[in-house]
């Protein structure tokens, strides 16, 4: 059984997306560089295929901007986990042994990260123009269930209704 911080956990993407409940960040402190170090460990390349690559495995949720990503892959190359060479006009990283070393340090960091990604990109899979349609209609759902979630606290029947409810309001969403 889920507990609410799990809950909450899978909620972040979609409170991110519609600029909900504050600033949602997509990696924590020092993941970028770990998923930058993992990104190249699957082959060279440059920064405008690294920010893409970030982008499609969140579902277009997290863009990195040239800022975050351009003094991290400095830093990397200062450290000597990477190494940068020229390339028909480009710069092009590539991981270095001290980078597969420090990689490997944590693989269930880098699990999470790619873990989180996927969890992003089934959000992002959601997301359009479209969309626009539903997001009043949602809010009020959010917010009585919200409203009922306050008057059915501590009372096990009432709270597996609320479940119930939300569980066929779901199913019916997707039949459609």
């Amino acid at each position: 059984m889920r507990s609410p911080w799990d809950n909450w956990q899978r909620a972040n993407p979609w409170m991110a997306a519609f600029g909900l409940g504050g600033r949602v960040r997509f990696f924590e402190f020092g993941e970028l560089r770990l998923a930058l170090l993992s990104l190249l460990a699957d082959g060279p390349k440059h920064g405008y295929q690294l920010m893409k690559e970030l982008e499609e495995r969140s579902g277009g949720l997290y863009r990195g901007s040239a800022g975050s990503v351009y003094p991290t892959l400095q830093q990397l190359e200062d450290e000597l986990l990477i190494a940068s060479d020229r390339q028909d006009g480009r710069r092009v990283y590539s991981l270095t042994p001290a980078g597969r070393k420090e990689l490997k340090k944590d693989p269930d960091a880098v699990r999470r990260i790619w873990d989180r990604a996927e969890r992003w990109d089934e959000w992002g899979s959601c997301m359009g123009p479209d969309v626009v349609v539903a997001i009043a209609p949602l809010a009020d759902v959010i917010k009585s269930a919200l409203r009922a979630t306050r008057r059915t606290a501590g009372h096990r029947d009432r709270e597996q209704k609320l479940r119930d409810v939300l569980e066929r309001a779901r199913r019916s969403l997707d039949d459609l």
